[in-house]
């Protein structure tokens, strides 16, 4: 097997112990297909010269990887489903397979499978992801990380030749097994467990090596402190997190405890959308019947999501020193916001309030006017740089609009970023590349009906140019 020199595995998290997780077998599939492998992403890890049927081996068949774990991981954890409690959750469908480091920056990364067979945790469910399931999770990723989300990385996509009934697709559909590079898996939902069991001891357990392997800048002494520093550092990592979804227009869908992780990393996409145009009752589920996790509603549930992970610490801190952690989130949550607009524009910060009136100003438009999203965002790239361009484009009408103003004027104050690639080719375009759910409807149309990829690769050839000239 070719490793780079720089390969380094890992075993960190079964340093935890097994009131962790559970040892499990990887399902057996008939075949396997490769569908996509993030090539890029392996060259970080120092797997990028494997064959592909040395990868198919890893990543499909689940052979361990060199100084790795031996058996793969089902994770333990609980979580509120929509506001619910469950106590019966779990990794149901997927495991922890490996650990390894980043070769450019040394952190620990995790590689978890979705769709990778039963567990202790799949509640009679199958423990299989759909086909498409895999396709829409590489797409949302890919659109998502060029965005500049920070988000999981789809890292491979195996067809596995199964047929799977399921209500929400047109049945049987076809099977695969997903592979997701994160930064961690521990979730709030992984605390929560061990506060509804009453196991204390493993509260201080899990807290001290999430602090010591994630984040031991924050390191304090006491552990009451530790505990506050700590969820004080998880609600700026989720604020950032959530204002870039916002200045993306993207919707998870399910934004339960189970779904949110604590090194503030988005991950797990099933029934995400983009916006088409700004709506902040828009929502990802058709089952979030009360818009729960709405666009608009995003930060709410984030922020109670939050509150539940800083509950965990009750058995070893006081109310008192926990609460004011809490209120790092909203400030955290309106600066991040308006450095997500900035970059997403390419423009140079200058200053709290000003940045905080050109984001306001630019949101003002897209709710007053309901222009398309994505088109803004490409149209402005550049700020007043791109005015010719902007105005000789699809919205012009819309920027003709008196809501346009306040924000036109903002962008005066505001010089670009350096090295900005206004030339680039993307932006000879007249219109930007979307994943509206039309657009991946389109895509997945011809692998069901006739196994052509050739949408499906143009697609992520078209998202790779994006990622090129944003350079988020």
């Amino acid at each position: 097997m070719p490793l780079s020199p720089a390969y380094r595995a890992s075993t960190s998290h079964q340093d935890l112990g097994s009131d962790f997780f559970d040892v499990v077998v990887p399902a057996e599939f008939p075949i396997h297909i490769l569908r996509y492998r993030n090539q890029r992403w392996a060259e970080r890890t120092g797997l990028a010269d494997l064959t592909d049927e040395e990868w198919i081996r890893h990543f499909g068949l689940f052979a361990p990887l060199p100084g790795s774990f031996g058996q793969a991981l089902a994770l333990r954890y609980h979580g509120h489903q929509f506001r619910t409690y469950n106590p019966y959750l779990g990794d149901g469908r997927g495991f922890l397979f490996a650990q390894l480091h980043d070769i450019e920056d040394g952190r620990l990364l995790d590689l978890g499978t979705k769709g990778s067979g039963q567990t202790p945790w799949s509640r009679h469910a199958d423990g299989r992801l759909t086909l498409k399931g895999g396709v829409r999770e590489v797409l949302a990723t890919e659109m998502l990380d060029a965005l500049g989300v920070n988000t999981s990385k789809s890292f491979s996509l195996i067809e596995t030749g199964e047929e799977l009934e399921r209500s929400d697709e047109p049945s049987p559909t076809r099977s695969s097994v997903l592979v997701r590079l994160s930064h961690s898996h521990i979730r709030v939902g992984t605390f929560q467990r061990l506060l509804y069991l009453d196991e204390t001891n493993n509260i201080r357990k899990l807290l001290d090596y999430t602090i010591a392997t994630y984040m031991p800048e924050i390191w304090r002494q006491s552990e009451m402190e530790r505990a506050a520093a700590f969820v004080e550092e998880v609600c700026r990592r989720v604020a950032r997190m959530g204002a870039q979804w916002m200045a993306a227009g993207f919707v998870h869908g399910v934004l339960n405890t189970d779904n949110i992780n604590v090194t503030g990393e988005s991950f797990d996409y099933g029934p995400w959308r983009f916006l088409p145009s700004y709506e902040p009752g828009f929502t990802a589920a058709y089952f979030d019947e009360t818009g729960l996790y709405a666009f608009g509603r995003q930060p709410d549930a984030l922020l109670w999501n939050l509150f539940r992970l800083a509950e965990c610490f009750l058995p070893i801190a006081e109310q008192s020193e926990l609460e004011p952690s809490l209120a790092a989130f909203e400030p955290a949550l309106h600066q991040e916001f308006a450095a997500a607009i900035l970059r997403r524009l390419g423009l140079r910060s200058e200053g709290y309030e000003q940045d905080g009136m050109l984001a306001k100003n630019l949101w003002t438009f897209l709710h007053s006017t309901r222009a398309p999203f994505e088109q803004t965002f490409f149209d402005w790239f550049g700020g007043l740089k791109s005015l010719e361009r902007a105005t000789q484009g699809p919205s012009d009408e819309f920027y003709a609009h008196p809501s346009f103003q306040p924000f036109r004027q903002s962008l005066e104050d505001f010089k670009t970023l350096p090295n900005l690639r206004l030339d680039h080719s993307y932006f000879a375009r007249t219109t930007p590349c979307t994943m509206l759910i039309e657009d991946v409807e389109a895509i997945w149309e011809p692998i069901a009906r006739a196994d052509d990829w050739s949408a499906f690769n143009a697609k992520l050839t078209e998202i790779a140019l994006m990622a090129e000239a944003y350079d988020l």
